[in-house]
């Protein structure tokens, strides 16, 4: 280190740093210093603390050290998961490098980008450039792609723990790959926020054995987590409402602030909460706005620089304003409803007090109170350190079909070659000769089952290269690189012109002509819908919020621990946590009237109604691991007596209801959750392969099976389900060995069945003492699932009068 202390670059950036009154923290020295020395590496530190400068400042230490072993092209390769974060990072990028005194050039190149910048880059890559995955993987598919990184000395990616558990990691992992092929010394470098499994974060960034460190900073971020507490506690509890109720709470966070960021889990959920605070207090108009990714770019623009410059008081948005942005002006944050992870709720704290030492600080805004204890439990997980994992994705074969296409379309491939780039990854490190050889025969011949039709004959093998060589499949490969597969996007302009947003076709569907719809905080009515625009007229009154096909963010194996932990203590009178205080009568009412389950217990609960008899059992999984536990219960009960059930479930528990009584008891109720022959069961009570069918969509469509965007147009859900649907049936039994059906059925169980961890819970289970209460009317942890079954079928206000009136025969019958 002391030697590299006296070398000019570091000189440099210290006096650079001094004069705008700051010292490097170690960890970017060390940083500084691995780099120089050839390592590749990944840094972790708090938000605010400079990760991004450590890595950045880097290269540009280097460069001043060494200028002659420099090219003049492409030098950083900056790789962002969020379009967002590129462009906040390009402007504290340029700006650096004006004051050190370099003539290098900073470029952004994502979708946000216009075709005459794209154009510019292509003639002469900037100095550094920043991309997303996607882009990254179009600059592959070009003609003589490699003379954009003949000079390219380091890969960055940034927020590496973002894109670690996803099929944009997978990406990520196979552009490194190639990039690294075409420069043995390329140098390899991650940034991240904590997360369970650094070691591994590091070994699935950097797999081969190249010099690497993992640089971990000492310095800690405080955080200040603030509940904001109804007036009373509501003994019997549902969601949706609460939240509602505490808009005038929230109104004086907002005032009290410089400026404010309102999270919320939902698109949907940030066009109410704009709508409800310009109620609740009209002097926010035009001091707050909403943001998420289907607001018009230039208009998301215009937000992030009024936030940046602290001309907005506050700002509701979803995960599109989650990483590390640096909005200083932000000093507060507000999150509504629960996180459901520890990751996640730190990711979105650290958007406030963003400078080194501040405190940041999150008000967390329940819409059920039972929400409260998950802020306990996010307490006590983030005392202990205590952050999920990102697990990293595997042997996605759909990922790397479309990867292999891309770069047939761009400069072809050798497929020796590139067999080696590919086991170099560590999502593909196991492939087989047998699997190579399967997906070199889909891209050629379409495999098996489709080497009849023409239009899956989409590669050709020319003096041994593997490429594309018709411009039409070339040009539908480009139109639809990338992972993320939605509902078809129709775009909304006023009839007068002026571009608004974009919004999923199965919402619009359902509109008629006059209908008023929210978007983007405006209050619009349907004019009339032409091909794929939605054209509308500015509006006034009562409008249906737009509800996403995103769904629910699912609880968190470390946030569910945390949960049981708090819950089993609630009733503990000395407790310090003021949320359990609070929380203390809906205890004692499920105490009185059933039992709040304590540590090493499993509460089963049978309550009797006008309606029916109910089954409740209270896992504390997640929704998706209780929507498996469900079907597995409820078949096993059928085995005992022919019976049917509807199912309800939140992320605590579910419910079994029939018109019939439910033959559970205490001889037969640790039978019903043994562990004995758990998968058997699954097999059994769920249609698997219909789930499977579900999940070939997004197979077919990120392999090119099914082509979603087309010239001019872009084809809905149903057509993708029927098209996918169709071929899945095909493939499924006339060609046995096709990976992509085996990928399907894996992804069913790993992702969509949380196999590990609904396996974790029979166990804890098999462990527990199960305890079976009979209540006479819904119980607090009850009622909440009760209420989920109710909302697909009642009008909001028929839900509201339907839950009244069970909460007083519910309390009647007590």
């Amino acid at each position: 280190m002391a030697k590299f202390k006296d070398s000019e670059g570091y000189k440099i950036l210290d006096r650079w740093l001094d004069q705008k009154g700051f010292a490097p923290f170690g960890f970017q020295e060390q940083t500084w210093q691995k780099y120089s020395a050839g390592y590749n590496g990944m840094v972790i530190a708090p938000t605010g603390f400079g990760k991004t400068f450590s890595v950045f400042l880097a290269v540009v230490a280097d460069f001043l050290n060494r200028p002659e072993t420099y090219g003049r092209g492409l030098k950083l390769l900056w790789i962002t998961p969020l379009r967002s974060l590129a462009k906040d990072l390009a402007r504290a990028m340029s700006e650096a490098i004006a004051e050190i005194g370099l003539d290098w050039t900073v470029g952004v190149r994502n979708g946000d980008t216009d075709k005459a910048m794209k154009a510019k880059q292509l003639r002469a890559m900037p100095d550094i450039l920043l991309v997303t995955p996607e882009s990254l993987h179009l600059l592959l598919g070009q003609k003589q792609h490699q003379r954009f990184f003949r000079d390219l000395r380091c890969i960055a990616v940034d927020e590496w723990h973002e894109l670690l558990g996803s099929k944009r990691g997978v990406m990520t992992e196979l552009a490194i790959s190639r990039l690294s092929a075409y420069r043995s010394d390329l140098l390899v470098w991650g940034i991240t926020a904590t997360i369970g499994n650094l070691d591994q974060a590091l070994e699935v960034l950097i797999p081969t054995d190249k010099k690497k460190v993992k640089i971990v900073a000492k310095e800690k971020k405080k955080i200040d987590i603030i509940s904001v507490l109804p007036d009373q506690v509501e003994i019997l509890p549902w969601a949706g409402h609460l939240g509602a109720r505490l808009v005038d709470k929230v109104v004086p966070i907002i005032l009290s602030g410089r400026t404010t960021l309102v999270f919320t889990n939902t698109r949907s959920q940030a066009e109410l909460w704009y709508q409800m605070l310009l109620q609740a207090y009209p002097d926010f108009a035009g001091q707050i706005a909403i943001h998420h990714s289907s607001i018009d770019a230039e208009l998301r623009v215009w937000i992030e620089d009024h936030l940046s410059s602290g001309y907005l008081k506050a700002v509701i948005s979803t995960s599109s304003l989650d990483l590390g942005v640096d909005f200083k002006p932000v000093d507060t944050v507000v999150q509504v409803g629960s996180a459901k992870g520890v990751a996640r709720f730190l990711q979105r704290a650290g958007r406030s007090g963003h400078s080194p030492y501040e405190v940041s600080k999150i008000y967390f805004v329940p819409t059920h109170s039972l929400e409260l204890i998950e802020v306990s439990a996010l307490k006590k997980a983030v005392a202990e350190k205590t952050i999920e994992p990102r697990e990293p994705v595997v042997m996605a074969f759909d990922v790397l079909v479309q990867f292999l296409m891309t770069l047939a379309v761009g400069d072809g491939f050798d497929e020796k070659d590139l067999l080696s780039q590919i086991k170099s990854t560590h999502a593909f490190q196991f492939i087989t000769d047998e699997e190579w050889k399967w997906l070199l025969r889909f891209l050629t011949v379409g495999g098996g089952a489709l080497s009849n039709y023409q239009e899956f004959h989409k590669v050709v093998v020319e003096e041994g290269l593997y490429k594309v060589t018709s411009r039409k499949i070339a040009m539908l490969h480009r139109m639809n690189i990338g992972v993320i597969v939605s509902d078809a996007m129709l775009k909304v302009k006023f009839v007068s012109g002026g571009y608004i947003g974009m919004i999923e076709e199965y919402f619009i569907s359902k509109l008629k002509p006059d209908d008023k719809f929210v978007l983007a905080g405006r209050v619009l009515q349907v004019a009339y819908i032409k091909e794929m625009t939605v054209y509308v007229r500015a509006a006034k009154g009562k409008a249906i919020t737009p509800s996403w096909l995103g769904g629910r963010l699912p609880l968190s194996a470390n946030l569910s621990h945390f949960l049981r932990t708090q819950l089993s203590e609630a009733l503990h009178p000395g407790s310090r946590e003021k949320e359990l205080r609070f929380m203390h009568p809906l205890f004692a009412r499920q105490e009185e009237i059933s039992h709040i389950p304590r540590e090493g217990e499993f509460l089963v609960e049978k309550i009797r109604t006008r309606e029916g008899y109910h089954l409740f059992m209270y896992p504390f999984e997640g929704r998706l691991v209780h929507e498996v536990m469900s079907a597995v219960i409820a078949y096993r009960i059928s085995r005992i007596q022919p019976i049917s059930f509807s199912i309800a479930m939140n992320d605590y528990g579910f419910e079994l209801f029939s018109d019939r009584p439910i033959p559970v008891d205490d001889e037969n109720i640790h039978e019903l959750l043994s562990y004995r022959n758990v998968l058997q069961d699954v097999m059994s009570s769920i249609n698997a392969t219909e789930m499977a069918r579900r999940k070939f969509r997004d197979i077919a469509v990120i392999s090119g099976l099914v082509v979603q965007t087309l010239p001019g147009q872009q084809r809905n859900n149903k057509s993708l389900q029927a098209s996918s649907g169709l071929m899945f049936n095909v493939l499924e039994e006339y060609d046995a060995d096709n990976l992509l059906i085996k990928q399907a059925y894996a992804e069913v169980f790993n992702q969509q069945l949380e196999e590990a961890r609904l396996l974790d819970a029979f166990r804890r289970i098999r462990k527990s003492k199960v305890i079976l209460k009979t209540a006479s009317g819904f119980t607090p942890l009850s009622f909440p699932i009760k209420v989920d079954s109710l909302r697909q079928s009642l009008s909001s206000e028929d839900l509201e009068a339907r839950i009244r009136k069970l909460q007083d025969e519910s309390i009647r019958n007590a």
